[in-house]
């Protein structure tokens, strides 16, 4: 997780659609920033449909979601630096109000550019955990 800004994943394909999102499948991953570390989640369906993310590691480094079998099998997962965790952001008014699922996050094949928004069995990882403490 740590060359995320050496990721080039122009097209991403989901393995299902994101809840709420039923006609949107491919996505490109688009830096925001300088470092690479803020980046959007670009629809290729539409325009107007960009979720913001984030990888876990500058703001949570002990983040180490489990993925069950079947995730691993539906996206084809063969070792785990072929797994990009990317947290989805929630922007607040301020930086102290944004918040990221840690409960959901998004998890892309690098090697095969295929995705899914995985809900993890931990119940106690937040919906809305605050970026920065």
């Amino acid at each position: 997780m740590d060359g995320v800004e050496a990721v080039d994943l122009p097209v991403i394909e989901l393995a299902h659609p994101m809840p709420g999102f039923p006609d949107d499948e491919r996505f490109a991953l688009v830096r925001l920033d300088e470092s690479g570390v803020l980046m959007g989640f670009r629809s290729l369906h539409r325009d107007d449909l960009q979720f913001v993310v984030v990888p876990p590691a500058p703001f949570f480094p002990d983040y180490a979601p489990e993925l069950d079998d079947d995730v691993v099998a539906e996206l084809g997962i063969a070792s785990a630096a072929d797994a990009l965790v990317l947290l989805v952001v929630h922007a607040g008014d301020s930086l102290a109000s944004t918040t990221v699922n840690l409960r959901a996050p998004i998890v892309v094949n690098t090697a095969t550019r295929r995705a899914a928004q995985v809900i993890l069995e931990d119940a106690e990882l937040p919906l809305a955990a605050p970026l920065v403490a």
